[in-house]
């Protein structure tokens, strides 16, 4: 089985541009492809999750990916799957947002000679002259043919920004100045992606055409599956946001419980989609009986955390979890939020400020609604009243906070 097969049983191909000839092309280890990541914020996260994935995987297949990352595109953002336009970043936060983005990279991808490559396209983006741009690359877009292009979409009603209109041309142009300079032949992206993606082959096609052979170079495009719920949501979502690959920012226990909490049917698929478990280890998975469901879901939280953050995070991450939930209640590695101890009043800290500085809930009518319905515990006691104060001497020790059957985090004055 050739790497092409191998993504296509793992249910990785959304679309692809021209089969035959990718089939080959990656089989043989002769793409040169690239996968693009605009610097929204300082880490990269389960939405990403993905294309790092297939960027390994078809590294270890031989062929030679190149990471781009968007320090000219962050300055316009992109609408795909947006209802609303994205904020302005400055320099200096796409500046360290791309740092960021290459320490956690190295995780996943190796880099150096013969080996992947990282651009930022800020290296040719931020150089160009605008009327030469429209001159050279302008010609070869049709106005029409963008507007109807998916990613415009959900903009329309609300209003899409000329700025945002021009995203498209960008990556395009990506591809196109990647083709030229660095023999880029293939994008890959999500599914959300598929005419901007269009939009680059077609260009490398206009502009490479020859007119004595009426050819032009080849190029091609493929998109990857979103990672989708069983009820059709993005996952990588939870009460304090985006599960992010920095530990920083969600740590490895917290990451490995999102994963060992995915629902019953998205199990299977996230194993076969995210894990280098082998087709055969995972057909044997599958014929197992339903009631060895939670080992499935530990397999799955262990292989992603130890992808991410290391066997011995993961190691850490999986014994706390076991712990926790045999009842002996090892807190040793459990996520804790570390409260200022002039920010606690002297009589100690009301039940719903300490779940909301603790980030465990949205919203203080959430935290509400989660104690009268007995959904959270201090130190083994239900918490029944909305009124009720944890004492400062308790924080000062540090105190274990149970959120419905499967949240633990510690609140500790420091």
């Amino acid at each position: 089985m050739g790497i092409y097969e191998e993504l296509q049983a793992r249910g990785l191909i959304a679309q692809v541009t021209d089969e035959p000839e990718i089939r080959e092309l990656i089989n043989k280890g002769g793409a040169r492809f690239y996968i693009g990541f605009d610097p929204t914020a300082d880490s990269l996260h389960v939405g990403h999750f993905m294309a790092l994935c297939l960027m390994k995987r078809l590294q270890m297949a031989g062929n030679k990916p190149v990471v781009l990352i968007g320090g000219g595109t962050g300055y316009i953002g992109d609408p795909s799957g947006r209802t609303d336009m994205r904020s302005m970043m400055t320099p200096e936060t796409i500046e360290h947002n791309c740092d960021c983005f290459k320490k956690q990279m190295e995780r996943f991808i190796e880099f150096g000679e013969d080996k992947a490559i990282m651009l930022n396209n800020a290296d040719w983006l931020l150089k160009l002259n605008y009327i030469d741009l429209l001159r050279e690359v302008g010609a070869c877009f049709s106005v029409n043919n963008m507007l109807r292009a998916e990613c415009y979409k959900q903009r329309m009603e609300k209003g899409l920004s000329f700025l945002e209109f021009n995203y498209m041309i960008m990556q395009a142009y990506d591809f196109y100045y990647m083709h030229n300079n660095y023999g880029v032949n293939m994008q890959f992206g999500g599914n959300d992606q598929w005419s901007n993606m269009l939009a680059g082959t077609e260009l490398i096609r206009r502009k490479s055409f020859d007119e004595e052979t009426k050819e032009s170079d080849d190029a091609y495009a493929m998109t990857i599956t979103l990672l989708l719920n069983s009820e059709g949501k993005k996952m990588g979502k939870t009460v304090g946001g985006a599960v992010w690959l920095d530990p920083n920012k969600t740590s490895p226990f917290d990451f490995y419980q999102y994963w060992r909490n995915v629902d019953d049917a998205d199990v299977m698929k996230c194993i076969r989609m995210l894990t280098f478990l082998s087709l055969d280890e995972i057909e044997d998975m599958e014929k197992w009986d339903d009631s060895r469901i939670n080992e499935k879901k530990e397999i799955l939280a262990y292989e992603l955390t130890e992808l991410v953050h290391g066997k011995e995070e993961a190691d850490k991450a999986k014994e706390t979890a076991r712990a926790l939930f045999s009842g002996q209640g090892d807190d040793a590695n459990m996520p804790t939020t570390e409260l200022n101890a002039s920010d606690v009043p002297a009589e100690g800290m009301n039940i719903i400020d300490l779940l909301s500085a603790c980030s465990l809930v949205p919203s203080k009518g959430e935290a509400r609604r989660l104690i009268q319905q007995g959904g959270v515990s201090v130190d083994g006691e239900k918490i029944s009243a909305i009124d009720e104060i944890i004492s400062k001497d308790a924080l000062t020790n540090g105190v274990k906070i149970k959120k419905g059957k499967k949240v633990f985090h510690k609140a500790v004055i420091k």
